[in-house]
């Protein structure tokens, strides 16, 4: 049987209605009707039938819908594991995911213990931590950056905040806004920087301060030079800095993101959500 077939079957009998069904699909109606029209001749049965607000199962459509999506999730498992065993999956990783990530290593392993997996640790020069160029295949990383061609999915809101040395005179604010730091250096990323990411990061301040690319040379730049950066909460600063929630900064989201249609990349993505959201 064709799963091609049964995979437009079941968008038709989930949305109830082919125009909605075609849009899931990303395809045109005609070629979707043509397709279930054949799917019931292969079968010699009538699986649908128009009503006023689009189509009903029919009996034997109601028990095809059942089987085909048993049918389709064990096509999809064994792309899985046949995926598994051919090359590891690379994640890219920018910032630090905190408890959650052991938690997600700990469900990837569970539902794919045979993957191999490999890292790449990126840097502000890249904020899809090496997905646009084709170095990962799935990354978790912080938006907002160019996401044509790139699927995301939000993990977490992340509050944003002033990291600054521990003895700064506004370090023991509870809260602080960007006017209270538009006088000071603020650090700054490298030329080419996505523009949506550079926006986003950059603070109100002078631009004279020192260009950074990871977070271990913001932290040195704040204890050596006195500049100020935002970082979301949780990022690891170490000794002699400290982090201050800015009250007009809007969140940090963490994302995991992914290019294609690979279906260990999508279980990652999956997963991922789960934890993070559970």
């Amino acid at each position: 049987m064709d799963l091609r077939l049964l995979r437009y079957f079941v968008a038709v009998a989930e949305e109830r209605h082919y125009g909605r069904a075609a849009a899931r699909l990303h395809m045109t109606q005609p070629p979707l009707s043509r397709a279930i029209r054949r799917l019931e001749r292969d079968l010699g049965v009538v699986l649908l039938v128009r009503s006023a607000g689009g189509v009903e199962l029919t009996g034997p459509g109601t028990a095809l819908h059942a089987e085909a999506v048993a049918l389709l999730e064990r096509a999809e498992l064994a792309r899985s594991r046949v995926a598994e065993a051919d090359a590891p999956l690379t994640v890219g990783v920018l910032g630090a995911s905190g408890a959650a990530g052991a938690r997600l290593a700990e469900a990837f392993r569970e539902r794919h213990p045979a993957t191999r997996i490999a890292f790449r640790e990126a840097d502000f020069t890249d904020p899809t931590a090496g997905l646009r160029g084709g170095l990962v295949d799935v990354a978790l990383t912080r938006t907002p950056f160019d996401t044509t061609g790139i699927g995301t999915r939000v993990l977490r809101l992340d509050p944003v905040g002033a990291v600054l040395r521990a003895d700064d005179p506004l370090a023991g604010r509870r809260s602080l806004t960007a006017a209270d730091l538009a006088d000071r250096p603020w650090f700054r990323l490298p030329d080419g920087v996505d523009p949506a990411w550079r926006a986003f990061w950059g603070g109100p301040g002078s631009r004279d301060g020192a260009v950074v690319r990871t977070v271990a040379e913001c932290v040195q730049a704040v204890l050596w030079n006195g500049s100020v950066g935002v970082a979301p909460r949780g990022e690891p600063l170490g000794d002699g800095v400290v982090w201050a929630p800015l009250a007009d900064a809007p969140p940090s989201p963490l994302v995991v993101a992914w290019r294609g249609r690979d279906p260990l990349v999508r279980s990652f993505a999956r997963i991922a959500v789960e934890v993070f959201r559970g």
